[in-house]
């Protein structure tokens, strides 16, 4: 998998995640810059499944599995916009904080994606 992909992701995520919660410190719900910002890191999931799939579609293969791949892949891809539903549904700084946290947990998946391709 590309690995410049999966960084520039990771990091974006973890942005994310530090302004979100900067804005849940000071009390504040999302707003629309945070749903903006949201956008761009769903996009670079979007972008990172695609790429996935086509290396799959090649015959290339994840070291620890492909099955354990596509999860994983899916669930990168859906993180963040969950977690941007559920600020909706909450406008409060709780808000914030569910995307602070959605943006935390696509870190960390992609780090475990890295780990199982073979990073």
């Amino acid at each position: 998998m590309l690995n410049a992909l999966t960084l520039v992701t990771g990091v974006a995520a973890l942005l994310l995640a530090a302004w979100c919660g900067w804005a849940a410190y000071r009390d504040q719900p999302t707003k629309d810059w945070h749903f903006i910002a949201m956008a761009v890191v769903s996009l670079l999931a979007v972008v990172q499944l695609v790429v996935g799939i086509v290396q799959l579609a090649r015959g290339e293969k994840p070291e620890q599995g492909t099955t354990i791949f596509v999860a994983y892949l899916l669930g990168a891809f859906a993180c963040v916009p969950a977690a941007g539903f559920m600020s909706l549904a909450e406008r409060t700084k709780w808000g914030s904080v569910t995307v602070a946290a959605g943006g935390v947990v696509l870190a960390v998946l992609e780090v475990r994606l890295y780990d199982i391709w073979g990073g």
